[in-house]
């Protein structure tokens, strides 16, 4: 009997073979979102004690914090599409002499409430970073905890009843 062998893959081995490469494409693709989100969430933590510096460098000249006269001023749509320097920032009177200019949130959205959000009475202040996605949000007791927002934003705060704002 003469048996042929034929040369090539059979269907076995592409299915085989495309299998792994999906399963390892998904592991770096999940592996590479896992990195961005940290990235960004270092970026975040950085802007928001940036911006506290600032803002406690102008309250030692003033005695006051810049006043968004209790409202919530932010780059998004519900913060009132402000800017990141001039007259119209989100947080008045701070560029250009104390920060050259207000940080914006890593991931760039600007729907809604998102990115960075300041309020002050010129007493006190809140500035919030509202999260989109899987970002690490801090459980109560660490650093840049929001008892407010406990489940999707970040703070720094001048202490007293703006924590909780």
């Amino acid at each position: 009997m003469n048996t042929k062998y034929k040369k090539g893959f059979t269907l076995i081995d592409l299915l085989v073979s495309i299998s792994i490469i999906v399963v390892l494409s998904s592991t770096i693709y999940l592996s590479i979102n896992v990195a961005n989100s940290r990235s960004r969430e270092v970026v975040r933590r950085s802007d928001l004690v940036q911006i506290k510096n600032a803002l406690e460098t102008y309250f030692a000249e003033y005695n006051a914090y810049p006043s968004t006269g209790g409202s919530w001023w932010g780059i998004s749509v519900n913060g009132g599409s402000r800017t990141t320097s001039g007259p119209n920032a989100y947080i008045p009177g701070l560029t250009p002499d104390y920060i050259t200019v207000l940080p914006t949130d890593p991931s760039g959205v600007t729907t809604g409430w998102s990115g960075y959000q300041y309020r002050s009475d010129g007493r006190e202040f809140k500035l919030i970073s509202h999260t989109i996605g899987p970002e690490k949000i801090p459980a109560a007791g660490e650093a840049f905890y929001d008892p407010a927002r406990p489940t999707w934003a970040i703070m720094v705060c001048s202490a007293g009843a703006a924590c909780n704002w």
